[in-house]
């Protein structure tokens, strides 16, 4: 199956196939086996992104900073970075001096999008990727969050069939970059839900990528948002279509995988060590197990930075990038060619993570772009809802109990609390739902400490609807030391929890005896494993999602209004120009031993 690429993007200087009448100059020959012989090769850059999540526009507080290393004082500072206006110009400088260029990205393109681009279902943001030449793209979960046909609208154009065209005589087009989807298929017919891969040239040479999702997708999207698919193994899906593409002569590939690693280091060049020790998480076995024939494998998901080599099958070092996420930052992989076995030559690829800083020039398109929708979506964006005393970390935090997080989940049991809206005696929020900061710093005209409804829809762009269900005391226990064992054992997803309940973690244990059950209080006293209580949680969560089956196992569920509007309302009750609300005090989980950003 040799897929028809839709372009090559004219301002990325491409060399295929003779598309521009470009020349293919050849590279200084290169040692494909340690000496014994010698071809021609070929250079080719391939620029990466993951993970932008719609963020046209700067993101803001800590979810818009990069960390690095002062030269000057040698210590470590956050850099802000990110915005397409200054990705865009980034992306097109590195193509410059490049003989061929090729653009591409490991999914979470959009979903989970700041206002901007959400309002509009993402149609933004397919536009602004098209205008700063994205090629190819695997698919990420959230690609999922509004169901297959959404998807496949985004790939192919039209109106939304529910919200229409947003501006006259304007039809969306869809997406002019190649969205691939190898492990995902659709239960009944088994064909993959979008092109496996994508198969271009570059300068005489085929090179093909393959795109999957992780294949714990189903975990973490709403069931209706994967119904009638069905999620692979990423490595059996990968292989598979390795073998498929070197049938067919095409020997130099990419994998683009939206799954990821931990790095050692937050630093983001961080290379990961000798042999890729200093990384850890699903990626690491994962691409110890695909096939040699893969020269490269481009990555996301787990929004962190690293340019890594990770031994192949054969213990040949293989470079394994990620670009953080938000387009703060790009990856440049520079491979070599062979000409005349059509492969990468392994030992001359060269990965590097570049910060896409806000000191360069702002594209002038994707200015216009941001403009155009910004004021479309300015009556419903400016409007305020609250205001704040300072920054509330959740994106950007590092702790396991995060300020912004304490302030949802006692949104979300007020909100819920009174009997005729479920009687919530907890709430729970989970933390990869916290999509960013409320930043003090105004973003526009609204003034400092003002949060409008854009800053609010930034943090929880979902609309998830709240539930409250019945739980046991028991299943109130298997909650919490559900965030530790099972499924988040390897990665531990803390819960966000309200004010009233307290417990201690001792992460110096493990699995779920992490939960100390005997400090679990709530409203002061132990929870009685027989009592009945009312637990309050966004659907996603509710329904088992993140890897917590006690709450799909809730009773008698009552379905509320959403966790956004739960939002408004409690900034619009608890604070005032006069009387700003302040960030939570932190105090509801004690946590012993090492902890960190871990979602």
């Amino acid at each position: 199956m040799l897929t028809v690429r839709s372009r090559r993007a004219a301002l990325a200087m491409v060399a295929a196939a003779g598309l521009f009448g470009t020349v293919a100059v050849p590279a200084a020959a290169q040692a494909a086996d340690a000496g014994a012989r010698h071809h021609r090769t070929v250079d080719l850059q391939l620029l990466a992104i993951n993970d932008f999540h719609g963020n046209l526009e700067p993101p803001a507080g800590s979810s818009g900073t990069v960390r690095e290393i002062d030269p000057a004082t040698g210590r470590p500072v956050n850099t802000p970075a990110g915005g397409v206006e200054y990705l865009a110009t980034a992306l097109r400088q590195a193509r410059e001096a490049a003989d061929d260029s090729i653009t591409v990205a490991a999914g979470d393109i959009v979903g989970a999008s700041p206002l901007t681009s959400a309002l509009f279902h993402d149609e933004p943001t397919i536009e602004a990727m098209d205008k700063l030449g994205l090629d190819v793209t695997s698919v990420g979960n959230h690609e999922f969050d509004h169901g297959a046909q959404e998807l496949l609208r985004l790939q192919n154009g039209g109106c939304h069939p529910v919200d229409g065209c947003y501006e006259k005589g304007r039809k969306f087009r869809g997406a002019n970059f190649n969205y691939l989807s190898a492990n995902v298929t659709d239960e009944n017919t088994g064909e993959p839900l979008l092109p496996p891969y994508w198969v271009t040239k570059s300068q005489g040479v085929k090179i093909g990528f393959i795109g999957v999702t992780l294949e714990g997708t189903p975990n973490i999207v709403t069931a209706e948002g994967v119904k009638g698919l069905k999620f692979a193994n990423e490595v059996t899906t990968i292989n598979k279509y390795a073998a498929e593409l070197k049938e067919q002569g095409v020997n130099s590939i990419v994998a683009l995988i939206h799954e990821g690693g931990y790095p050692a280091s937050s630093v983001y060049n961080y290379d990961c060590g000798p042999a890729g020790q200093g990384i850890s998480g699903p990626i690491v076995d994962i691409a110890k197990k695909i096939d040699p024939a893969v020269g490269a494998i481009v990555t996301g998901h787990t929004h962190n930075a690293y340019a890594c080599t990770i031994p192949d099958p054969n213990g040949v070092p293989r470079s394994v990038t990620s670009a953080a996420s938000f387009g703060r930052l790009f990856t440049q992989i520079d491979l070599k060619l062979d000409k005349s076995t059509g492969t990468i030559v392994r030992p001359s690829v060269k990965a590097e993570n570049h910060i896409v800083r806000r000191t360069l020039p702002k594209a002038e398109d994707m200015s216009e772009l941001i403009a155009r929708y910004s004021k479309l979506a300015a009556p419903i964006a400016n409007r305020p809802v609250g205001y704040i005393a300072s920054d509330i970390n959740g994106r950007g935090s590092s702790d396991l109990e995060k300020p912004l997080g304490d302030l949802i989940a006692d949104a979300q049991l007020e909100g819920l609390a009174p009997a005729d809206k479920g009687g919530a005696q907890v709430a729970f929020m989970n933390p990869g739902g916290i999509r960013s900061d409320l930043v003090y710093k105004a973003a526009g005209s609204e003034g400092d400490g003002v949060v409008t409804y854009g800053k609010a829809f930034t943090v929880q762009p979902f609309t998830n609807m709240m539930q409250v269900k019945t739980l046991t005391g028991a299943q109130l226990i298997q909650l919490l030391q559900q965030q530790v064992s099972g499924g988040n054992t390897g990665a531990p997803k803390i819960l966000q929890v309200s004010k009233n309940l307290s417990y201690t973690l001792d992460m110096r244990k493990t699995g779920a005896d992490r939960v100390l059950v005997d400090s679990v209080r709530l409203n002061g006293a132990p929870i009685d494993p027989a009592a009945k209580y009312r637990v309050a949680a966004n659907e996603f969560l509710a329904t088992g999602g993140d890897g917590f089956p006690a709450l799909a196992a809730g009773t008698d569920k009552l379905v509320g209004v959403s966790d956004l509007e739960v939002l408004v309302a409690y900034l619009g009750a608890h604070s005032s120009a006069a009387a700003p609300l302040k960030a939570p005090a932190q105090d509801r989980i004690k946590v012993i031993g090492p902890g960190s950003d871990i979602d």
